[in-house]
């Protein structure tokens, strides 16, 4: 009997952790339930916030890279202009001797000459509408020609000092001649102005009068001593 009972007790016992755990399943169930309706309550909102986050971000992107495509191709556009301008100022610089070859040989025609040789007239005239079409092809690409005038102040910006000029018709550090025109393309210097400048004419000496030294010479003849002078009239 006693080992009856205790078989039954054995059976009666075995269940109970899963009675146990069948009683939990649906206290976590019931626990489970509000949760995954809170989230399903929330998650429209939170997925159009996530959505409207993400859009700002894209937007946010695509404007920046815009943004660099813009500084890009305008750095692009500076950099191939700055190129152009600096094939063509060394190419004019090139021919601004040509420019001063032309204005050479026509100030070299004497004019004297002019009246009495009709071939000698007709070659300055060519020669002076070469140079005038080289100046208009150099004013359609923006190159001027740089012709300070005696008595203007001195740009260091446009003008180079070759030399002084002592005068007093000019105050001291402004140009008193012209050496070589300079020529500029646009804010491009091509060739500055060669100048002299003017400076104060340093005063001369006074010379020393005759009368000074005549009597200091007889002086000095008339105040000797007896038997310095050998009378040779005899």
């Amino acid at each position: 009997m006693s080992e009856e009972r205790k078989d039954t007790a054995a059976t009666d016992e075995a269940p109970a952790p899963q009675q146990e755990a069948a009683a939990e399943a649906p206290a976590a169930a019931a626990e489970a339930a509000p949760q995954e309706g809170e989230g399903a309550q929330d998650d429209p909102a939170t997925l159009a916030r996530k959505l409207e986050q993400e859009l700002a971000e894209l937007r946010d992107r695509h404007l920046r890279a815009l943004a660099d495509l813009e500084n890009i191709h305008k750095r692009h556009v500076r950099e191939l202009n700055e190129v152009r301008k600096k094939a063509l100022a060394d190419f004019a610089r090139d021919l601004l001797e040509v420019a001063d070859n032309l204005r050479r040989a026509i100030e070299s025609v004497p004019r004297a000459e002019l009246d009495q040789s009709d071939l000698l007239m007709s070659l300055l005239t060519g020669v002076e509408l070469v140079e005038r079409q080289l100046l208009q092809v150099f004013e359609k690409y923006g190159i001027r020609r740089i012709e300070p005038q005696p008595g203007e102040p001195f740009r260091h910006e446009l003008h180079e000092a070759v030399y002084e000029v002592e005068t007093a018709d000019h105050r001291p550090g402004a140009i008193a001649e012209v050496m070589q025109v300079g020529y500029r393309m646009g804010e491009r210097l091509l060739r500055p102005a060669r100048v002299g400048i003017a400076k104060l004419p340093v005063p001369a000496e006074p010379a020393p009068q005759a009368g000074e030294g005549g009597g200091q010479e007889g002086g000095g003849e008339a105040g000797g001593e007896p038997g310095s002078r050998i009378d040779t009239t005899a």
